[in-house]
């Protein structure tokens, strides 16, 4: 899992500072924190330099740790850290929103530059309901933009009204959900994605979503829930959906910051067979998994979603748009739009019906290759 995510948070450098000095201050983050909000704005292209210092001690722990954390160990597989990849305790930020921001670890000692803007927060990289005894000390520097310094920001999403080639000729080819393997219709069609595949890969990694095999998994609900972790349970497969006569090219799910181990944002993605101005489609269905119920076609185990099945639509919009990688941003609300129905396992779901475009930002392989 990539937990690090620098086109959305700020990229590692190692140059000295050389724009103006415009904050210096600092902070004390005791052992009972979670996040702690700095006040401070960032913008991008700005340097940030921290640094910290001081000791915690878990009273489960044998010995005292400091910003660069515990060593991490089997336990950690039982605990849910805002950030995986480093060890419990560790002092870590998050820059902008803090329901999509992804965590980045800062350590002892952290330089680097603001791609895409936002508040800056501080936490330690343990549970919601964890706690240690002490405290760091983190003293922070910002610093302008310089262009001399390499710094470059990230491209900002664009709201618009339309996107060209998105209309109701296009809509008319595009299924309004998908199915099963029987052909019970399912999930609504929610989501679209303009953009190559590299691109797309790009931008769902650096919002911190993971890829997910598909594959039937009945098999595998029964007897193990009680024994999975929330990261074994966000990479579970996901099972077979089908739209444009084959199961879905691409799946990806993203933790949600609570506890309950059955609780993830997942979607699928299937390639469109067509094209739109020239460039790939990429048609996506997203929910929100918030438990287990009865599957009604077969009395086994399936994911209940959440019935507000626009919360994930915004939620998708919210997460890849924050990464600088996402160019411009529309809805469209197609002829007989979906409003309400049930999923192929029978849960009920909602909608306005709107479905969300995302115009992804043309890399520079992108580029060469068209």
């Amino acid at each position: 899992m990539n937990d690090q995510s620098p086109r959305q948070a700020a990229s590692s450098a190692k140059t000295a500072p050389a724009g103006k000095l415009l904050v210096t201050q600092e902070f004390a983050i005791s052992g009972d924190t979670y996040w702690s909000d700095t006040g401070i704005t960032l913008e991008p292209g700005q340097r940030v330099l921290i640094s910290a210092s001081g000791t915690l001690k878990y009273i489960d722990a044998t010995a005292q740790n400091g910003p660069e954390g515990l060593p991490r160990n089997y336990r950690d597989l039982l605990r849910v850290l805002p950030l995986n990849s480093s060890g419990r305790g560790a002092l870590i930020a998050r820059i902008g929103d803090p329901d999509t921001a992804q965590p980045f670890p800062i350590g002892a000692k952290w330089e680097g530059v603001v791609a895409v803007g936002g508040n800056l927060a501080l936490g330690i990289n343990q549970p919601d309901k964890d706690a240690a005894d002490g405290a760091y000390t983190v003293h922070l520097e910002v610093y302008a933009a310089d262009a001399s310094a390499g710094a470059k920001a990230a491209t900002l999403a664009k709201r618009v009204a339309s996107i060209k080639g998105f209309d109701k000729s296009l809509f008319s080819k595009i299924p309004r959900r998908v199915a099963d393997k029987d052909g019970n219709p399912g999930d609504m069609v929610n989501f679209l994605i303009l953009g190559s595949e590299d691109d797309m890969q790009k931008t769902f990694t650096a919002a911190g979503w993971v890829k997910v095999d598909a594959t039937v998994e009945d098999t595998i609900l029964h007897g193990i829930l009680g024994t999975l972790s929330k990261e074994a349970y966000l990479t579970m497969p996901m099972s077979q959906l089908f739209l444009f006569g084959r199961s879905q090219d691409y799946g990806w799910a993203h933790a949600v910051p609570v506890s309950v181990v059955t609780s993830r944002n997942h979607l699928r993605l299937w390639k469109a067979p067509f094209t739109v101005d020239g460039q790939t489609l990429w048609v996506g269905a997203a929910t929100h998994d918030i438990g287990l119920e009865r599957d009604q076609r077969n009395n086994g185990v399936t994911h209940k979603i959440d019935p507000d099945v626009d919360l994930e639509r915004n939620y998708v919009e919210k997460s890849l748009a924050s990464t600088g990688l996402v160019a411009e941003v529309s809805r469209f609300l197609p002829a007989n739009p979906m409003k309400e129905a049930r999923t192929a396992t029978g849960g009920s779901f909602h909608s306005n019906g709107e479905v969300l475009i995302l115009k992804l930002a043309k890399s520079a392989a992108s580029t060469a290759a068209n």
